[in-house]
């Protein structure tokens, strides 16, 4: 390793290393320049800040005489407003006043003549009282002698009332039996019906429960067709196929239940029928097919429409992605030569651009940063080869090392 190269100080004799020296003398001319601009900009801020000062000052100052003429012409003109409020409402009151008297006195004379009319009333008053109590004395005396009469021919008749309604009561008795016993049977059919209509009611629940995405659709009371009818739909709407459903509570098996469920179900045009039912065929346990429809009972409901469901999805997914390639290709096409396309093509294009633009921006600004640093690295090598000069011309031509950058190129070392 080389030994580093030093000069001897003209003044102490003492050996100093040239880069020390060279950095050195580098940092007291920065640290020169840079204590001359902190004062110029010392000074600067102090000049502003006697200036914002005194600017201030002399706008505190304004606002202060601002508010004080602001306050006189408020008080002149609250003292114009209370005098023409006052002699306004002096000729207004005093007007009002006259009218109120007016007034009173109307009504003082009304009040006179309303008293005298009521005293006139109840002396007519008393002598009607007087009167009506000299016919009630007689009415009473006429009734009581007609009261007897009347409680003589009473008594006739009330004894052969007596005869004729205990033959009504007779009739009453019999008819009342015969309508309980027809009222227990019509319960008795209300209450199989209204079995039947929870069943179906709690059925509808169940679907709707289990499957949000489907249309559960009631058949209403009085319309031809089964019970429940549910549209099978994908979580995006994508309508897959329909189930009919039929609700019985019964006692006993009826055969026609299934030729009438498949009536309903080609009417309803459904891929799909279900009986749900308390009383199944000998030939079902729990779930099972009878007479071309499912069958099961209540509490099988929900897992057979999930498997049944799970077919419609199944089989409409394969029938979908196996029909419409064709019109599928024409719709593409159509799509790619339409305005839509071209209007996202141009969106896109539009924000290419402007991120082309913003990169140009970029790339300007950077340009001039890296100017000014090219500028400065310039300024930089300049000071360092005229120190580099000056040092050598003191230490002479041979006793500093040749540096490569600062040599004329194809120059000998």
């Amino acid at each position: 390793m080389m030994n580093e190269t030093t000069i001897t100080c003209p003044k102490c004799g003492a050996d100093i290393p040239l880069s020390e020296a060279v950095s050195h003398r580098l940092r007291d001319q920065l640290a020169a320049e840079f204590e001359k601009e902190r004062k110029n900009l010392n000074d600067v801020l102090a000049a502003r800040e006697q200036k914002l000062a005194q600017a201030t000052g002399d706008l505190d100052k304004r606002q202060k005489s601002l508010q004080a003429e602001v306050n006189r012409q408020l008080d002149t003109e609250r003292q114009k407003l209370l005098q023409q409020a006052a002699d306004q409402a002096e000729g207004k009151f005093g007007t009002q006043l006259k009218d109120l008297q007016s007034q009173l006195d109307e009504k003082q004379r009304r009040l006179k003549a309303a008293q005298d009319a009521e005293l006139e009333l109840r002396r007519k008053q008393r002598e009607l009282e007087e009167a009506k109590a000299g016919l009630d004395l007689e009415v009473a005396r006429k009734l009581d002698a007609e009261r007897g009469k009347i409680a003589d021919a009473a008594r006739q008749q009330g004894a052969e009332a007596e005869r004729l309604k205990l033959a009504e009561k007779e009739q009453v008795i019999k008819g009342l039996q015969e309508q309980i016993q027809a009222l227990k049977q019509r319960a008795e059919q209300g209450s199989m019906q209204l079995q039947g209509e929870t069943l179906e009611v709690e059925l509808e629940n169940d679907l709707r429960r289990c499957f949000p995405y489907d249309e559960i659709l009631e058949v209403k009371k009085g319309q031809r067709g089964a019970d429940v009818l549910q549209r099978v739909r994908t979580n995006q709407g994508l309508d897959c196929g329909a189930i009919l459903w039929e609700a019985k509570r019964a006692r006993n098996w009826s055969g026609d239940w299934p030729e009438k469920l498949k009536e309903d179900q080609r009417e309803a045009k459904t891929e799909l029928a279900v009986i749900v039912t308390t009383c199944l065929p000998g030939s079902v346990r729990g779930i099972g097919q009878e007479g071309g429809v499912w069958v099961c009972e209540p509490a099988f409901a929900a897992p057979l429409a999930a498997a049944l469901r799970h077919g419609l999805l199944g089989v409409a997914m394969q029938r979908l992605q196996e029909s419409g390639r064709a019109d599928k290709m024409a719709r593409l096409y159509d799509y790619l030569c339409g305005v839509e396309f071209r209007q996202h093509i141009e969106g896109v294009v539009e924000a290419f651009a402007g991120l082309q633009e913003q990169l140009a921006a970029e790339q300007r600004a950077f340009a001039r940063q890296w100017k000014e640093r090219e500028q400065q690295i310039l300024k930089a090598l300049q000071h360092t080869a005229m120190l580099y000069g000056s040092v050598q011309g003191i230490a002479g031509l041979n006793a500093l090392p040749e540096i490569k950058t600062l040599q004329l190129p194809g120059a000998q070392p």
